[in-house]
This record gives structure tokens, C-alpha cells and sequence, in this order.
């Protein structure tokens, strides 16, 4: 799957319809088993491509199947309507779109989860492979602060609902957040230390949107302030050198043709 373009049309933000986990064994219902889930990704969503690059990174091509969704939804509704059986026996006669990501449980062909970060502590806790532990014991709060801030503080203060002060107000967070993660990065490799992790992933992504999305609206002395940050764009320019990052960059895209230099 490919990062979002400017041209595609995201998934609707809405409050996850199903949060089911998968747990440690048969006697939490869902558990991990080979070939048992499925994921339901479309490329114009950041969360998806959150997902993508940790299901990428954990090596579960065998383990967990991936199905790619259109970039731009094909429901009314701005749902997939690939997805809407999988809605349908979950919830029934489900009043929302069909959106993804989606975790969906091949044996009982209903959806286990559509909330994105329990899905990727879930890979990482239960799936998790290759010798790398994304989510660490002991680190979830550290992770859920980036989350935080890639969210709060930079995505959202990258597209201020009004102007003047309002816009003012959110350029000064977004460049204090930038400026928090440039300091971090100066001493050490990844954004919580010496070890790649899901806060990793969940940066990366949010450089790729502000890169990618973000920036086409903002004033070009904003965007020079924006890239002023050169630690901050090289780490995200070496993520986007291992494969499962790179690989899910469009081809064609803004990202790709600078990042991959």
C-alpha cells in the first residue's frame, strides 16, 4: 500500500464502531493464530499506513493477510463497499459507513476491531516477529505521548479551524512540537531512544501527511520554518530507506522522489 496522496480522498473520522483485542490464548476468544485474521487497508488512510508499515516490519505476510482497499471509497456514504458484508454480520443493519482499517476474524467472519492503535499494539504484543518488540513493556505511555503529539500538536495545528490568532496560536504549537522531536532526534537514533518502536511508525506517518498534505496549505514561509528541522527530515528520510517504510510510498509521490535521494 502507498502513503496518501494530496489527490485521495481520506476515511471518515468516526468513533470506532468495534474494539475487540486479540489476547494471549484460546481462553480470551480471539487469540492469535496463523492465517486465523485478516486486515482490511485503504492507502488514502494514515491510519492504514500506520498498520501497513508495522505489518511490514513484524514480516506477517504469512501470517496475517492483507486485503488492499481503493485509495478513494466506493459507498454513497464514503465507506468501502467491499467492507459493508463484514459491517452487516458484526452489526445489524450497522448505521455508519464502511470504513477501514479493519481487523476481521476468518473463522467467524465478523470484525474484531476497526480501532487502529489496538490493532497495532495488538500486531506488535501478539504477532510480533523478526526479533523486534515495537511495543515494549513499560514504554506504553512514552508511545501514547507521541501519539499524542504527532496528532494533537502537529496534525491538527497543521490545518487550524479559523485564522488570525486561532491560526497564529496553531503554528506556534506545531513548530514547538517540531522543535521538541529536532532535540530528541539530535542525541539519539529513534524518537524514544536507541530502539525502533511504534511511536517510530506513528512519527513517521505524520511526517509523510504533513509532507505530503499539510504542506500544500501552508504559507511557504511556513513551510520553510516547517523543514528547518534537518535531523527531524533526515530520520524521517532514513525510515524511509528501510523497506517497510519506503515500500508504501507511492511511487510518484512527493515523499518518494525527495526521501528516497
Amino acid at each position: 500500500m502507498s502513503a496518501p496522496s494530496p489527490t485521495s480522498a481520506p476515511s471518515p473520522t468516526a468513533v470506532p464502531s468495534f474494539r475487540s483485542r486479540i489476547g494471549g490464548d484460546a481462553r480470551s476468544g480471539y487469540y492469535a493464530a496463523p492465517r486465523r485474521y485478516r486486515l482490511h487497508l485503504a492507502s488514502s488512510s494514515p491510519r492504514c499506513l500506520s498498520i501497513a508499515v508495522t505489518h511490514s516490519l513484524l514480516g506477517l505476510d504469512d501470517t496475517l493477510p492483507v486485503t488492499l482497499l481503493p485509495a478513494v471509497p466506493d459507498a454513497p456514504d464514503g465507506g468501502h463497499e467491499e467492507l459493508r458484508p463484514l459491517y452487516e454480520a458484526s452489526s445489524h443493519q450497522h448505521p455508519g459507513p464502511a470504513v477501514a482499517p479493519v481487523l476481521s476474524d476468518a473463522w467467524t467472519g465478523t470484525i474484531v476491531s476497526t480501532h487502529a492503535p489496538d490493532i497495532l499494539r495488538d500486531l506488535a504484543r501478539r504477532f510480533g516477529g523478526g526479533g523486534l518488540d515495537l511495543f515494549p513493556r513499560g514504554a506504553e505511555e512514552a508511545v501514547e505521548s507521541i501519539g499524542r503529539l504527532c496528532e494533537q500538536d502537529i496534525l491538527a495545528s497543521a490545518q487550524p479551524d479559523g485564522g488570525g490568532t486561532v491560526r497564529d496560536t496553531a503554528l506556534a504549537t506545531l513548530l514547538r512540537a517540531l522543535d521538541t522531536l529536532e532535540r530528541r532526534l539530535f542525541s539519539q537514533p529513534y524518537v524514544l531512544g536507541a530502539e525502533l518502536t511504534l511511536a517510530d511508525v506513528e512519527l513517521w506517518v505524520t511526517l509523510v501527511q504533513l509532507d505530503t498534505v499539510h504542506r500544500l496549505h501552508l504559507d511557504p514561509a511556513v513551510v520553510h520554518r516547517v523543514t528547518d528541522h534537518p535531523y527531524l527530515w533526515a530520520y524521517a528520510r532514513r525510515l524511509a530507506a528501510h523497506p517497510a517504510f519506503g515500500s508504501h510510498l507511492a511511487p510518484d509521490s512527493i515523499a518518494c522522489r525527495y526521501w528516497m535521494l
